[in-house]
């Protein structure tokens, strides 16, 4: 246990135990067997927290209101088997070795981050709580290609501490989001990479109202801000669940297009929604990859109702 749970209360003591046992009981069986207990808890947890399956079906309700309500089912179902699959993988993470990991992932389109890196002006990879994003900056570390990565404190100091030394085995940094900022623009500065989950509702004014689904939400604008004071390149990267090949293959798209008005503001909002637009692409072709319990579109435009 990390020095610093001296100051622990009880309860993060108790924590931290319980996710420490959790690792080292999916962590010690053979990946099948490990992924199968995930998706297990994931099934359970899909039941025991209804919550957050309200919050799911209301998602799926808003965003394709053409769906049965059965269709949404199977995708909020298929999403928590996702997860358990993914609790299972980060919990293998630790003793990972690149040959191991090259029998179950591949990367698509990797020309496209190389030659964005070869600008030398910083490589800002878009991603989101889509297929296996905790595995994906692992697996493009232990590749040889380490980056740092936005990630809100965990409220648990000790998890926290635990969960980042894991992510940072093989050369990756954490840019804490609180204070990010300063670490985010030294990084393009120097060339170097940083991926952003840029998928999570927001408040003014860190964030900006743009179109996702059809339906305003509010989206934190600093990449593009980032993008637009560097010069460096945006490439929507995610690893995804192929089913047919049954691995996991790293995406790396062509850099996005921005657009630069000399309109600061403007050009935020327009190179937001380029950017909201192509994870909205993504999770419209794999719907059951994309972390739908989070309310997405918590934050109202003034005068709009709630819409949970």
């Amino acid at each position: 246990m990390p020095s610093e749970t001296s100051t622990l209360t009880l309860r993060q003591r108790m924590e931290y135990a319980a996710v420490w046992s959790l690792i080292r009981l999916l962590g010690w069986p053979p990946r099948t067997v490990a992924r199968s207990l995930g998706a297990g808890i994931g099934a359970i947890a899909y039941y025991a927290m209804p919550r957050l399956r309200r919050i799911g079906l209301r998602n799926l309700q808003l965003a394709f209101p053409e769906k049965s309500l059965r269709e949404r089912n199977d995708i909020l179902r298929a999403l928590y088997r996702s997860l358990g699959w993914q609790l299972a993988e980060f919990c293998r993470m630790s003793r990972l070795t690149l040959p191991e990991a090259s029998a179950y992932i591949r990367y698509e389109g990797l020309e496209h981050y190389l030659a964005a890196k070869r600008r030398g002006r910083g490589v800002l990879v878009l991603t989101g709580h889509l297929g296996a994003w905790e595995l994906s900056s692992f697996f493009h570390s232990l590749a040889g290609y380490p980056m740092s990565m936005v990630i809100r404190r965990l409220d648990n100091p000790a998890v926290d501490a635990l969960v980042n030394c894991i992510r940072c085995l093989h050369g990756n940094r954490v840019l804490h989001k609180d204070d990010f900022a300063r670490g985010l623009l030294s990084a393009m500065h120097a060339g170097e990479t940083v991926g952003i989950l840029m998928d999570t509702n927001m408040t003014p004014p860190q964030g900006i109202f743009v179109d996702f689904f059809g339906r305003a939400a509010c989206t934190a604008s600093g990449l593009a801000r980032v993008a637009q004071r560097t010069g460096s390149a945006v490439v929507p990267g995610y690893l995804l669940w192929h089913a047919e090949e049954k691995k996991y293959v790293l995406h790396f798209q062509p850099a996005l297009t921005l657009v630069h008005t000399g309109d600061i503001e403007a050009d935020a909002s327009a190179n937001t929604q380029i950017c909201t637009h192509a994870l909205e692409e993504v999770i419209r072709q794999h719907p059951e990859q994309w972390l739908w319990v989070h309310r997405r579109w918590k934050t109202r435009p003034p005068g709009e109702p709630a819409l949970y």
